[in-house]
């Protein structure tokens, strides 16, 4: 389908029933999004009827705007292309920088300033600490990461690296005490860090009390302490006439040692505690994009419905556990006995985010004089019209804010584009001003190298902005595509533009006043078995100037909270606040292969990113599954979602462009890694195997992302992905 003079994915239309209820327009609405529409809007302050005209006037108004911005990232790519052919790759950085500023790629850079966005939440103005990102079209893991504000420490200890299984304490399915007993003694150790007493350490205390609204305890010796710094104790919960929970605060974030003689293992400890809880997710990401298989209505509606019943309170699923049916729903708030004496309370969920789909997305589940629609500007209306509901129940944002994170821009343009969408949005569901907020995703290279204005374009709803590297790389390989060949992804990982482009990201938002206002976060943990090392290496984030960063799970979020505590997030922002910013040189310097690699060191990169391939696109086309934990060639679970499938795709791509491999090779590649991926996947029952056949929808996929990686805008694979996971849907209704 040629649409404003670009090639897009055709999709068969839908057959909708007559009479139309919108006859009287050029929209076609498919019944599944009706009926969520109709649902979110019930309650609220505008009827289906208003919604879906003020939708139409956005289509026609600002339609054409975004089919230009696209014709203009092709234009701008085609010429990059063809300054780069002409240098047969021997390129003057300096040369190269002033090119990019002759086409309009970058943009002067306009006066200091500093953003204004007003009416934002503590945890996205003050506090620091984990970010959730979650499918929502599983209401399951929705309501888990709505949840995870809270997690049992002692629950992540126990079930993951974090403790050594040495000296039998194992991680068997009944209770073990050794490693019960390990998980008590670390939790001491990190309390005694934190919130370390006067004298003595939480491993000798035997009594815990309130007495004259301090915290007291009680020694082996007999002897009573308390706190070095008081004012960490901010409250407490009485079961009776015993104290069953102590709260403590640092950093702004909360523990609460729980006590419970006669619990299981509460009675075991010599003070009688049972556990401790943290204060996890202090956010999470509702994601309508990258970690979700979207490609039609019914999958659409499904992700609005959940997200409805999220804002509304109602979302609530059934699930089996065991021979056990279980129910869950939203957690309550917190409540605890303040020094005072009062009654206090502290947030029982998340603040929920939600990511709306890129500007390059189209779809049919809404249609416009026969056209598929800007999917866009449909996430937009639908995610705010339901997320309007908790303006008045201030259940989620307590400041009358909405979230939107909005991926793949490129440049300050598209955020302007954005921003005005937002607004009309917000006139259409007769919302105020800028209550629509903006997370500006920092994975597109002509947003990174123009970051400052993109900011400035968002200066009023600006709530945060993020690295996400996975996503970047494969816009440096597909940018650079033409000027020499990708160095192997481990090299690239090492590669100087890397480090510039994260310092470059901090520097941005201190220089553009984004403490108070707006986060600075860094991108996933991708390996969610590995918390021990998440432990030791995660830190870096806080450290490096970020007051959120991305984690895969509840319990990740747990662990990762720990560097919140450690790294006061606010002292090493104003420490950096000073320093030069980093090198726009080194960012627009490629991970380029530099060296004549060997049969061996070829065959293992381009085994690597077929097997990374095949693993990913195979759940996705047959299962619908958009994020998932998938084992990588050396049987080492990553989280994968569409960003590591760009990155694989582009460099193989890359590599098959400028000859280091040929497509014989890939093809043997992929054919030797459909066999490995069938065996990871050989335990799932419903799985359909790749090999030997390599013939299947899945393959054929994998192939097309590879083959086409050069000419596709961007290197995305969202075109290829949708198109194939229809065709296996509609093949498996055939066969029905």
């Amino acid at each position: 389908d040629e649409r404003e003079g670009r090639t897009w994915l055709k999709f068969a239309l839908f057959a909708f029933p007559d009479p139309d209820p919108y006859a009287m327009s050029d929209l076609r609405v498919h019944p599944a999004i009706e009926a969520v529409v109709n649902s979110a809007a019930e309650g609220s302050s505008v009827s289906p009827g208003d919604f879906w005209k003020s939708f139409q006037e956005i289509v026609a108004d600002m339609g054409p705007r975004v089919a230009a911005a696209l014709r203009q990232r092709d234009a701008m790519q085609a010429l990059i292309d063809a300054w780069l052919l002409e240098r047969s790759g021997k390129i003057d950085a300096q040369e190269y920088e002033q090119f990019l500023k002759s086409i309009g790629y970058l943009v002067p850079e306009g006066q200091p300033f500093k953003v204004d966005t007003a009416n934002v939440d503590i945890e996205i103005g003050s506090l620091a600490g984990p970010q959730l990102v979650c499918p929502v079209d599983n209401a399951r893991f929705a309501l888990n990461a709505a949840n995870a504000r809270w997690g049992s420490l002692y629950d992540a200890l126990y079930g993951f690296d974090v403790i050594s299984e040495e000296g039998g304490a194992t991680r068997a399915r009944q209770y073990n005490k050794v490693r019960g007993k390990k998980v008590e003694e670390w939790a001491e150790n990190l309390l005694s860090e934190i919130f370390p007493l006067q004298s003595g350490t939480y491993s000798q205390v035997t009594k815990f009390a309130v007495a004259n609204n301090s915290l007291s305890c009680t020694l082996e010796s007999g002897s009573a302490t308390g706190l070095k710094d008081d004012a960490a104790f901010v409250g407490y919960n009485m079961k009776g006439d015993a104290l069953s929970e102590v709260v403590l605060r640092n950093n702004g974030l909360h523990m609460i040692i729980q006590i419970d003689s006669s619990d299981a293992v509460g009675k075991e400890h010599r003070a009688g505690v049972k556990g401790v809880v943290l204060e996890g997710a202090l956010s999470a990401i509702m994601d309508c994009e990258d970690s979700v298989a979207a490609v039609d209505a019914e999958d659409k509606a499904k992700i609005y419905g959940n997200w409805v019943g999220l804002m509304k309170g109602s979302l609530v699923t059934k699930f089996q556990k065991g021979s056990q049916t279980m129910e869950r729903g939203m957690n309550a708030d917190r409540t605890y006995i303040a020094r005072d004496g009062s009654t206090a309370s502290l947030h029982g969920r998340a603040l929920l985010l939600v990511r709306n789909v890129g500007h390059h997305m189209y779809t049919d589940a809404v249609t416009y004089k026969n056209k598929d629609v800007p999917e866009g500007f449909l996430d937009a209306m639908v995610t705010v019209l339901a997320a309007s509901h908790d303006l008045k129940a201030k259940k989620n944002s307590r400041t009358g804010s909405i979230y939107i994170v909005k991926p793949k821009m490129h440049g300050p343009a598209e955020v302007a584009l954005t921003c005005e969408l937002f607004g009309r949005v917000e006139q259409a569901l007769k919302l105020p001003t800028n209550t629509v907020k903006i997370g500006i995703m920092d994975e597109e290279r002509r947003t990174t190298v123009n970051l400052m204005e993109c900011i400035r374009a968002a200066k009023n709803r600006v709530f945060f902005i993020n690295t996400g590297f996975l996503d970047r790389t494969g816009d440096d390989i597909h940018t650079s595509m033409l000027w020499a060949p990708a160095a192997p992804k481990g090299e690239i990982k090492a590669s100087k533009w890397i480090k510039a482009y994260e310092d470059w990201n901090v520097d941005c938002g201190l220089a553009a006043g984004l403490p108070g206002h707006a986060q600075i976060g860094k991108g996933m943990w991708a390996i969610p078995d590995e918390m021990g090392r998440m432990l030791v290496e995660k830190i870096g984030h806080p450290k490096a100037g970020a007051n959120t960063a991305w984690v895969p799970s509840p319990t990740a979020a747990v662990l990762h909270s720990i560097h919140y505590h450690r790294v006061s997030v606010a002292s090493v922002q104003q420490q950096l606040s000073s320093r030069q910013r980093a090198s726009l040189k080194d960012i627009l310097t490629p991970a380029l292969l530099d060296r004549t690699l060997s049969k061996e060191e070829i065959e293992r990169e381009i085994q690597n990113n077929a097997q990374g391939i095949l693993g990913y696109v195979v759940r996705w086309i047959d299962s619908g599954v958009g994020c998932s934990k998938v084992p990588d060639i050396s049987n080492v679970g990553l989280m994968e979602d569409r960003a590591t499938l760009r990155i694989s795709s582009q460099h193989l791509a890359s590599w098959l462009h400028h000859g280091v491999c040929s497509e014989e090779d890939i093809e043997a590649a992929l054919k030797k890694m459909a066999a490995v991926v069938d065996g990871q996947n050989s335990k799932d029952p419903l799985y359909r195997p790749l090999a030997p056949a390599c013939d299947g929808i899945a393959f054929q996929a994998a192939r097309a992302l590879i083959y086409e990686g050069t000419a596709v805008p961007n290197g995305y694979t969202e075109f290829a992905l949708h198109k194939f996971r229809r065709q296996a849907k509609a093949a498996r209704q055939t066969k029905l």
